[in-house]
């Protein structure tokens, strides 16, 4: 069983360890042991200067594992195992904002093929993402690297996926299916496809006759299977609904996918409990396209479906089981079911949530946030395994660290990705850690320890947060406040770092507030995930009512009893939703929050959501549909607002019309307020160039010391 530390260690002392190694395996990443002295003050800069690590991915064959680092903007893929060195692959040198993703191994586990730079894709804009304005034809490409660190440009496009002989790889352009020889780099990529629709999740079958895919529609799509003998096209079941997720049965004949109701908008899914037609598990025969019902959802609750982070929703394990997410108990768990037998059975029972769910087609691993013994657990992440024929889950991990992106290696052991209060992820097999240097100026050490805390909101639901004081702080000592709230808003902040890369930064700046005598409450307000269904489908919230400013009045009367906390130095911050969440505390509650920091946040839902659409549907009434959203929107009290706030968003935002800081700033000049701001042109909304996150954390930090320590 793999275990998540040293057994003579704990986890805290194991990751000072850590933080004090020296290693030399890539430039930029060396850290240097210092002799014992008292902790220096460290900048935004230090905060932010640790290497991010995801995107963990088990090759096929040789033992080993790829991962994405991104070493202050600077993107690489790097691999290892058990018997070698890792070693970056890919030797990218500048903060040049094209990102890197979609990491996928050859069978063989020789290459690693990914996606490099961010498109247009899925976007309303027409042009590749080029924040740092290269002077260049910028696009998203696809390129092939060798263990060795040979570098191919396959061409433009995204998502690769290898073919199971490995010899080609399969890859979408503008939503087209084209294919290109791996040796030969001389020949061009080709479609291989004619077909309508957008097609997406390109899943070989596994004896590699076959390619299934997703093809969208508008308000339906279909399961396509291309044969490459005899270049023909089939649709597996074609109905009226979204179908989604192929994947393929061990022999190759049948495939498996989800349907779900076709008039289920995405602003509907932003609010529903259930729907009238439950989402379903469908089987239809390769060859010839006919196929069945294997199940379907039960009404009420888990009939709308919810999906688990993974890279397929739907597992067919090796004894003809089928593995899947569902809500039915009001959590996300797993589910089992043998196509024709009655019903399927829960594998992971309880009040938590699963994620990051992997499967070598025997067990199934996982990580979750449930609790054992200790309650804080709720707000960490943990390692746990099950098989479809054992009764209860067994715990691979545990402790105060944080655990997940398992990857299961060829040889059956458990590589995954390991974090802590004072240290970001990093990527271990079993208990040996594959890379344990980070930058020499780095403090994690210095980061305290956050609390969880659990208030109530002035409706009573209760609410969990993570409570920072100054390791110096004194009882009594009344200190500036700072209240994070996240973006997403489907997102739980935990007690230490974020698997996501936006709000590992944003920890770290809270992190860095801490060092410079603030206290911090970051606040898991209602419509986040791992606290169940109930609490991210809230009633009314969002655009549908802002039922999460409760949440903030609660954290409002909690933070006042607080013997640590100056009421008169109370400020709010954050990105995105946060970014929401910020401006509607300012606009009704400028007398509690004296300042404000809003990155990118939305201030209108009905001109974000557009709801003035006119729709087809009699029942809609859209001009009261937009009233609320108006009305649960910071635009709204937009009059009430007295206090100085910093605005900052990026002119490319795909995320977040820019119209809403624009709006906003002129709004608020016009009625006296104090407006700071900065804009960041051509970049997008998860800023795609590292200085740019420095740049605007560093004026976070410097506004809140003008604003609330009179500096």
């Amino acid at each position: 069983m793999l275990k998540a530390h040293h057994s003579l260690e704990s986890p805290v002392m194991r990751l000072h360890r850590l933080l004090a190694l020296s290693l030399s395996l890539a430039p930029g990443l060396i850290s240097t042991a210092a002799p014992a002295q008292k902790p220096q003050p460290f900048t935004v800069a230090d905060a932010l200067s640790a290497p991010f690590m995801n995107q963990l991915t088990a090759a096929p064959a040789k033992n080993r594992v790829a991962w994405f680092v991104d070493q202050e903007g600077i993107r690489n893929v790097w691999v290892a195992s058990p018997g070698e060195k890792a070693h970056a692959i890919t030797h990218y040198n500048q903060d040049d904002g094209q990102d890197i993703d979609d990491i996928t191994w050859s069978p063989d586990g020789e290459r690693v093929a990914y996606t490099r730079g961010t498109g247009p894709e899925g976007s309303e804009h027409p042009t590749a993402a080029n924040p740092a304005h290269l002077q260049e034809d910028v696009q998203a490409r696809v390129e092939i690297a060798s263990v060795g660190g040979d570098v191919r440009i396959v061409g433009e496009g995204h998502s690769p996926v290898f073919s199971t002989d490995g010899k080609r790889i399969f890859f979408l352009r503008s939503g087209r299916i084209f294919a290109a020889d791996v040796m030969n780099g001389t020949k061009q990529p080709e479609a291989i496809v004619i077909a309508k629709g957008t097609a997406t999740a390109l899943r070989p079958s596994p004896d590699g006759a076959k390619l299934a895919f997703v093809s969208r529609r508008g308000d339906h799509s279909f399961i396509g299977v291309f044969t490459f003998a005899g270049k023909t096209l089939t649709y597996a079941d074609p109905g009226t609904g979204h179908d989604h997720d192929p994947v393929w049965s061990n022999d190759s004949k049948r495939i498996a996918f989800v349907r779900e109701s076709p008039w289920i908008t995405e602003l509907d899914l932003r609010w529903m409990r259930s729907v009238p037609v439950p989402w379903s598990i469908r089987i239809a025969n390769a060859a010839t396209g006919e196929g069945t019902e294997a199940w379907h959802a039960d009404k009420g609750t888990g009939s709308l479906f919810h999906e688990m982070v993974a890279k397929n929703q739907l597992l067919w394990m090796a004894d003809g089981r089928i593995v899947f997410p569902w809500e039915k108990t009001g959590w996300l768990h797993l589910y089992s079911l043998m196509p024709g037998e009655q019903g399927p059975k829960l594998l992971t029972p309880g009040d938590f949530e699963v994620d990051n769910v992997v499967t070598d087609g025997e067990r199934i691993v996982y990580s979750s946030n449930q609790v054992t013994t200790d309650q804080n657990d709720i707000d960490r992440k943990h390692l746990w395994s099950v098989t479809t024929s054992r009764n209860q889950p067994a715990a691979i991990t545990k402790g105060e660290t944080i655990e997940t992106n398992p990857a299961l290696m060829s040889d059956g052991s458990i590589a995954h990705m390991q974090a802590s209060v004072h240290g970001p992820f990093l990527p271990q097999i079993g208990e040996r850690v594959l890379v344990e240097q980070l930058t020499s100026r780095f403090p994690g050490s210095q980061f305290g320890t956050p609390d969880m805390v659990v208030f109530p909101a002035s409706d009573g639901l209760p609410i969990h947060g993570q409570w920072f004081l100054p390791k110096n702080a004194k009882p009594g000592d009344k200190l500036p406040t700072i209240v994070f709230f996240h973006g997403g808003s489907r997102r739980q902040m935990l007690l230490g770092f974020n698997p996501m890369q936006y709000y590992a930064q944003t920890y770290e700046l809270n992190q860095y507030f801490v060092s410079r005598g603030y206290a911090v409450l970051s606040v898991n307000y209602r419509s986040g995930t791992g606290y169940g269904m109930e609490f991210r489908q809230a009633p009314n919230y969002g655009a549908f009512g802002g039922t999460e400013y409760l949440d903030i009045e609660g954290a409002v009367k909690w933070l006042k009893a607080q013997p640590n906390v100056d009421t008169r130095r109370i400020g709010a911050w954050g990105g995105s939703y946060g970014g929401y969440l910020t401006a509607l505390a300012l606009a009704r509650d400028s007398a509690d929050f004296a300042a404000g920091v809003d990155l990118h946040g939305v201030h209108d839902w009905s001109y974000e959501l557009d709801l003035w659409k006119p729709t087809d549907d009699p029942d809609h009434n859209t001009a009261a549909a937009a009233a609320v959203a108006f009305k649960a929107s910071p635009m709204a009290d937009v009059s009430k607002w007295k206090s100085p706030v910093l605005l900052m968003q990026g002119d490319d935002d795909r995320n977040v019309l820019f119209g809403q800081t624009v709006r906003l700033a002129a709004a608020l000049r016009a009625n006296g307020v104090e407006v700071e701001e900065k804009i960041f042109p051509d970049e997008v909304h998860d800023f795609l160039l590292h200085k740019n996150w420095v740049k605007a954390y560093e004026l976070a930090a410097d506004f809140f010391d003008r604003k609330l320590k009179n500096r």
